[in-house]
């Protein structure tokens, strides 16, 4: 059994989207989600947890936010998973087989233990996402419409029209947090149950899903979106979190960006805001891209190397992508 999680993380992740549309709108004829007034895309939370999600079940993992099923109503998906109708009782035995939940929490529906009782199990997990914005200015391409060859009527002589809405080129960042807090509410719940709670095992789990799952769920509108960067800072207790390290990054330049081979990325910035946690700062987990390119003040360097030259080199970990 792996450890239940005694401390914080706060994680940094890049991806960058070439020619596709990352998150559509389906209030806006599924336009690329943006902030227009700083010209920048946005990504829901809920779509990062989505690729994970299917990342994890790919895996052969069982989670209860599936697709995989086509729509299910929550209580019947809770009972596929159980084999019953779920009870209070079962909760830790539900911890036990969800890795999803385990790590974001849900929402169950689960019976009371009285005749006709219900109750909605509400569980925030200790893994939160803000919502993704990219670090650059973007445009969307010029021409969208596209034809299709099947015909909306039997009489018709001519294909379909349709839209399709994409952008040249994001750097788009995440900013997320782990809590050991939520972790032990979780195993409080769970009555103690060790299985039933995040650990470390579901963490490093989740490592692999960040860096693996956005190239390997492709889709038709997604194709051409990689992860270029992956920092999970470790702290040294359950207390400390140290901020969105988004802020102190910089795109040089910013605009009218086609390729990651387009830019530098500037780290000088995030070296106040690790100062400031240096002593409760345990480890960093990091991966990097070869194609993205690194600086601290205008010098090419590697984010891991620049790490271990101000935090100590035993204090970076660098994580493997197969």
């Amino acid at each position: 059994m792996s450890e239940v999680i005694q401390q914080n993380s706060e994680i940094l992740f890049l991806y960058d989207a070439k020619m596709c549309n990352p998150n559509g709108d389906p209030d806006d004829e599924n336009r690329p989600r943006m902030d227009t007034d700083r010209e920048r895309c946005l990504v829901s939370d809920v779509r990062l947890k989505r690729y994970i999600r299917d990342y994890l079940e790919e895996m052969n993992h069982t989670i209860y936010v599936t697709k995989s099923e086509g729509l299910t109503e929550a209580a019947g998906r809770l009972k596929q998973v159980l084999g019953h109708e779920p009870t209070g009782a079962d909760l830790p035995v539900l911890l036990t087989k969800l890795v999803d939940v385990r790590l974001f929490g849900a929402t169950m529906p689960i019976k009371g233990d009285r005749r006709g009782a219900g109750e909605a199990v509400n569980l925030t997990g200790p893994v939160q996402f803000t919502w993704g914005y990219s670090l650059n200015k973007v445009q969307l391409v010029d021409s969208v419409t596209i034809s299709s060859q099947f015909s909306a009527r039997a009489t018709a002589r001519q294909g379909t029209f349709g839209k399709d809405y994409r952008l040249y080129y994001a750097l788009i960042g995440f900013h997320g947090v782990i809590s050991a807090r939520r972790a032990a509410a979780m195993l409080a719940r769970a009555g103690g149950d060790g299985n039933a709670a995040t650990s470390e095992a579901d963490v490093a789990l989740l490592d692999e899903a960040m860096l693996k799952a956005i190239p390997l769920l492709a889709t038709r509108s997604k194709i051409g979106q990689y992860p270029r960067l992956y920092a999970r800072f470790v702290f040294t207790d359950a207390e400390t979190f140290m901020g969105d390290p988004r802020e102190d990054l910089q795109l040089n330049p910013a605009n009218g960006l086609r390729a990651v081979q387009d830019f530098t990325l500037e780290l000088k910035g995030l070296a106040g805001r690790l100062d400031r946690v240096r002593e409760r700062l345990d480890r960093v987990y990091i991966w990097q891209d070869a194609d993205l390119r690194t600086v601290v003040d205008g010098q090419e360097v590697s984010m891991a190397g620049w790490l271990g030259d101000i935090l100590g080199p035993d204090r970076v970990k660098t994580l493997g992508r197969t």
